[in-house]
């Protein structure tokens, strides 16, 4: 099992104008991590700087990790759908650029507005999902879908879509922390998960009382949960990582750090975390 560090965890300084997809890979390079993850929402002008990130990945040894999508095909709007098919495609092209096969998707949310029923939801993930993964399979290309939202936020839900769906290309990205979103236990799940697991985002959290807006999560059970550094929170890593480990896991383990800490501090403390565990568990 490898480390490797998603730009999601500094998505702050992205999002504030500050940083660039070369900026994160200059960090990355300072940390434990020998690979990332890079996601699509993160250019700004891709083919300008694609070419300059193949140059950084080679002059810090980098290796991409995965690629991830930011598809939601929950929508009654057809265009739309279409547009989040592309949006896997795309990425699916991505990943045959670095010379990966690992592509994150993700299933769908419902609209705020609860315009669409669950059943009609479901029906619109299946319909992108089998499209999409028809493109990877040519491709050598793997879709793996994060338990995430209402569609595919606990393991049974995201083993069901899988098997609708049939496709060889469809797998799991197990996010460890995600399930308490969801009131699962992350040790149950990656017992009925273990057979389709080829991705692994490692993050941490912690039911807490106090809201703290960008760091707390609403779980569906009513619970407020706290982005927390690994090993400071509820997920029984070592555990996971034994079961992952056990199960003939090869694959990167990608922090996904979503702590209140600044986000360079936060994420180079887990990268050492889970860099440190890994080791660990592998002697």
């Amino acid at each position: 099992m490898k480390v490797a560090l998603s730009m999601w965890s500094v998505h702050k300084y992205y999002f504030d104008g500050i940083w660039s997809v070369l900026d994160f890979l200059d960090f990355a390079s300072s940390t434990k991590a020998t690979g990332v993850e890079l996601l699509s929402i993160f250019w700004r002008d891709q083919e300008k700087e694609l070419p300059l990130v193949d140059e950084a990945l080679k002059k810090h040894q980098l290796h991409v990790s995965s690629y991830a999508a930011c598809n939601n095909f929950v929508s009654a709007d057809a265009e739309y759908r279409n547009a989040q098919l592309k949006e896997v495609i795309d990425a699916v092209d991505m990943a045959v650029h670095f010379g990966i096969n690992i592509v994150r998707v993700f299933t769908g949310d419902l609209p705020h507005d609860q315009s669409i029923t669950y059943e009609e939801g479901i029906g619109y993930v299946l319909e992108g999902l089998s499209g999409a993964a028809k493109y990877a399979e040519e491709k050598g290309v793997l879709l793996c879908i994060e338990n995430h939202g209402l569609f595919a936020g606990r393991s049974d839900q995201v083993i069901d879509v899988i098997q609708k769906v049939g496709s060889p290309a469809l797998k799991s990205t197990f996010d460890t922390g995600n399930f308490l979103l969801v009131g699962q236990n992350p040790n149950d799940a990656v017992v009925e998960l273990k057979d389709y697991i080829r991705h692994v985002h490692v993050k941490d959290f912690l039911k807490t009382e106090v809201e703290e807006p960008g760091h707390t999560l609403r779980a569906l059970t009513g619970d407020l949960y706290l982005g927390k550094i690994p090993g400071d929170g509820e997920v029984d890593l070592a555990y996971l990582f034994s079961e992952l480990n056990g199960n003939n896991y090869e694959g990167w383990l990608v922090v996904e750090f979503e702590g209140s800490e600044e986000p360079t501090e936060g994420s180079v403390i887990s990268v050492d975390y889970v860099a440190n565990l890994v080791e660990s568990v592998l002697t």
